[in-house]
């Protein structure tokens, strides 16, 4: 068990980032397709089988993963242009490590972190890491030798240096606001009331928030801000001398620094892994009656999602009868799950600290897929900005609106705690 407890955040932080990224592109899809009125993809499956189309990402990311390596022959430094997709992955990657995603739990007398990184410089080691994520970016378009490369790593330079210092000043503003840069104490700050409405980051720093918001856009490259990439403009920017898992890296770099924004829009602006109102203590206290709550919702989704899937999946292919597979899947897995629930909703088990985790993980995923999904939907309803547009955004609009607040709120703090 204790082995399981120190593992199972640094196994969350790897499901969160690398086994998520065929999701997010399952997801990127048939958002667009959503969008644009299409049906998405739909034919690729495995005995009948298509997973609401997942099996298509997973076919891509095995064609990179077995894709010949090709090296082109202008190039000269060999060494930097193979090395920097690997700096964009894995300061991607690393930015995940400090994300909380349940509260610390202690089993006998023993505290156990959720976080792959338990350090109270949180804030600090995210924005070390997003800013070095650039200079992947920057090395492969130059050790590229060409002027489309090129362009692109200028490009992206110049919007990281822009918009990063909007970014670390909103932050500041949070750092006021909270007292702490201690991600974990972030979450337990929010699980108190404004009067009447949650104390989220959103609710006491709306200002903040949006300008982090829109630079995480811009850090990760991400639509609106993707003139680094400009395939109308400069073909694919810096990554356009890269091909098979070299460009594989950059590509799942950008979904994983994605997600990383996302975790961290989640921790420090919508509350981390709590529930409006209701603290860890709370949901201890009354974790019988949240459980209740749990298996009601469970059926009815679980009902919905099978008329939903009756009337929507008429796509037929040759295999098994998928309709039949995912609702034998269904009602199986949501009968165990409501009948480990009642078990302990009954009185017959003990409400422990563990099950209250557990649903922190829950809640932490839902919150986070739910900014996924803002991601994408920008991308896919927001043209793309241009160069000049990007740079006036950050310098002129962002960068004084940002000073302002930082200004307002220390006003706001020093009277609040006046004489305390």
């Amino acid at each position: 068990m204790n082995t399981v407890l120190i593992l199972l955040p640094l196994i969350l932080t790897i499901l969160f980032s690398l086994a998520t990224v065929p999701i997010l592109v399952w997801m990127e899809r048939r958002v667009a397709a959503l969008i644009q009125d299409r049906l998405g993809p739909n034919r690729c499956h495995i005995n009948g089988i298509r997973l609401g189309g997942i099996i298509q990402s997973i076919a891509d990311m095995m064609k990179l993963v077995f894709k010949e390596e090709f090296l082109p022959s202008h190039i000269k430094n060999k060494f930097y242009y193979l090395v920097a997709p690997s700096i964009a992955f894995m300061s991607a990657f690393l930015t995940f490590m400090v994300i909380p995603y349940a509260d610390n739990i202690t089993i006998n007398d023993k505290t156990y972190y959720m976080q792959a990184l338990p350090t109270d410089l949180g804030v600090l080691w995210f924005l070390a890491f997003a800013g070095l994520g650039v200079y992947g970016i920057i090395l492969g378009g130059w050790a590229s030798h060409n002027k489309y490369a090129i362009l692109g790593s200028m490009r992206a330079t110049a919007q990281v240096i822009g918009y990063e210092v909007a970014m670390g000043l909103s932050l500041v503003s949070m750092l006021i606001t909270y007292g702490t840069i201690s991600l974990n104490e972030m979450v337990t700050y929010q699980s108190q009331s404004f009067f009447i409405i949650p104390a989220w980051g959103i609710v006491i720093q709306p200002i903040a928030t949006i300008i982090f918001i829109i630079t995480a856009f811009a850090e990760t490259n991400r639509a609106p801000f993707d003139a680094a990439e400009g395939e109308s403009e400069i073909v694919a920017g810096y990554h356009t001398e890269y091909g098979a898992m070299k460009f594989g890296l950059y590509f799942v770099a950008e979904y994983i620094a994605m997600a990383a924004s996302g975790a961290l829009i989640v921790t420090i602006f919508l509350g981390g892994y709590q529930l409006p109102y209701l603290n860890t203590a709370d949901l201890i206290n009354n974790f019988e009656l949240v459980l209740w709550l749990i298996i009601a919702f469970a059926v009815v989704t679980s009902l919905m999602f099978l008329k939903w899937m009756k009337s929507h999946n008429i796509y037929n292919t040759s295999g098994l009868d998928e309709k039949k597979v995912y609702a034998t899947l269904i009602i199986g897995f949501t009968a165990f799950a409501i009948l480990l629930m009642s078990y302990y909703a009954l009185g017959f088990g003990h409400a422990s600290a563990v099950g209250v985790m557990i649903l922190q993980f829950a809640i932490f995923t839902v919150k986070l897929f739910f900014l996924h999904f803002v991601f994408i939907w920008v991308r896919w309803t927001l043209p793309r900005f241009r160069y000049d547009q990007t740079q006036k955004l950050g310098w002129n609009i962002l960068l004084p609106l940002s000073l302002a607040n930082i200004f307002i709120t220390a006003i706001v703090v020093v009277g609040v705690n006046y004489g305390n």
